[in-house]
């Protein structure tokens, strides 16, 4: 029921306004950046925040930003429910909420509130890892309602789905990269489960078409947790998609195939599932691989199936520069790698894959979380709230400010920018920080 109550590969958005909102998961460049100047970089949980609102529960949907209004999702545990939430960006009022969505979880390590809401400034749509897909006008109104599992077949998972929505070019995609078998009950029985990128239109919700991706992957390996990304070479769009031991470029128009690169993965490991999503800059992909496996930088331009010829450099003899779940960021021409498993950021060239800094993260407490890069920084959270700013000119980290609550973890979502301010989101607030 709803509920109102009062760079050389940044895709830029068309207007001015566009470019100071954050409107998708990683941003208005789809690269974790932003050209947002004059952020905060010093404030604590009582100095410099703008407002601050209660969440009804955890979730690790950024918030997102589209003019005066900020929309996250999150979980309602009292209950039982999940929530689309739109915040009034210039005081923390509360202006709309529905509850259309059931569940809360699938496992003890994530909920269904994972997938971060996206809009274009014409509709806002909210995805949860039960399937459900919903899209509301700006002022919360429902347009229209489906839900993936039930339309194209329950998803085959081992962990909680968790792939964020994106708007781009006039549709709105969404992939499912799932097992091929059904895994604890989960996914068809009597047939293969297809992995698929979906098309649909962004005011009806309807599908556009459907695209089934192969992949040669083994059990786990086959599932990913990425997003779709846009990029652009030589004028020619692509629609990014990885996960199942490949990296691959979709047409946007039909989602046929354009060329395929692959595998961090030549023996086949069958627990590899796929977290971090594809991030390009200066004619370069980077793909991290899971685990403490090395991060591949794949040349942009070809055709078909790439072999070794597409790979501009790995990362093998540098063991910092890993991730396993947190995607990096492209900003001020070069890479900017946060590895969970190392505990470090690292500052790299596309082209070469020379590091000009890496420093190590204060604390115990893990990041996974993306980073926002800028303003002259990088901001990350870990698990337990704490908020670390980096200088993204020589690795200096210039502050440290804990902003979680006592016996806070699992913190996920990551830092957004927008019109001057930064949004964070720990289990149970979301708060703006603002220069005041």
């Amino acid at each position: 029921m709803k509920i109102i109550l009062s760079t050389s590969l940044a895709l830029a958005l068309t207007s001015a306004l566009s470019a100071a909102n954050w409107p998708q998961w990683r941003g208005p460049h789809f690269n974790g950046s932003t050209t947002e100047t004059e952020l905060p970089d010093k404030w604590s949980k009582t100095e410099n925040i703008r407002w601050h609102a209660k969440l009804p529960g955890s979730g690790a949907a950024t918030p997102i930003v589209w003019g005066n209004k900020v929309f996250i999702s999150s979980t309602d545990p009292e209950n039982g429910t999940l929530k689309a939430l739109c915040f009034d960006r210039a005081n923390g009022n509360l202006l709309w909420s529905d509850s259309s969505s059931q569940g809360l979880r699938q496992d003890n390590r994530s909920n269904y509130a994972s997938p971060s809401p996206a809009t274009d400034g014409k509709i806002v749509v909210f995805f949860y890892g039960n399937g459900d897909l919903i899209g509301y006008s700006l002022t919360g109104d429902k347009i229209w309602q489906r839900n993936i599992q039930k339309d194209e077949g329950e998803f085959a998972f081992l962990w909680t789905f968790s792939s964020s929505p994106l708007l781009y070019d006039g549709k709105l995609y969404l992939q499912v990269l799932q097992r091929d078998t059904a895994v604890s009950g989960r996914g068809f029985r009597d047939r293969v489960n297809d992995s698929y990128l979906l098309a649909m239109d962004p005011q009806t919700g309807k599908t556009l078409w459907k695209h089934i991706r192969p992949s040669k992957a083994r059990s786990e390996s086959r599932e990913a947790f990425t997003t779709p990304v846009p990029f652009v070479h030589q004028g020619k769009k692509s629609i990014l998609v990885i996960g199942g031991d490949a990296l691959t470029a979709h047409d946007t128009e039909s989602g046929k195939e354009q060329w395929r690169w692959g595998t961090w993965n030549p023996r086949r490991i069958g627990h590899w599932r796929h977290v971090p999503s594809p991030v390009a800059g200066e004619d370069i992909i980077l793909v991290c691989a899971p685990k403490r496996d090395p991060v591949y930088a794949i040349r942009a331009g070809s055709s078909g199936e790439l072999g070794s010829e597409a790979v501009s450099w790995i990362s093998r003899e540098t063991r910092e520069l890993s991730s396993d779940v947190p995607t990096p960021a492209f900003y001020d021409g070069d890479f900017f790698v946060l590895s969970d498993v190392r505990g470090a950021l690292t500052r790299v060239e596309p082209q070469s894959g020379k590091i000009k800094w890496s420093v190590e993260l204060p604390g115990r407490s893990k990041f996974e979380a993306s980073p926002l890069a800028a303003d002259g920084k990088i901001y990350l959270i870990n698990f337990s709230g704490n908020t670390v700013i980096v200088d993204a000119g020589d690795g200096t980290i210039l502050e440290e400010i804990p902003m979680g609550e006592s016996g806070d973890n699992y913190i996920r979502s990551s830092i957004s920018a927008a019109h001057g301010q930064l949004f964070i989101r720990t289990n149970g607030t979301l708060y703006c920080v603002a220069n005041d």
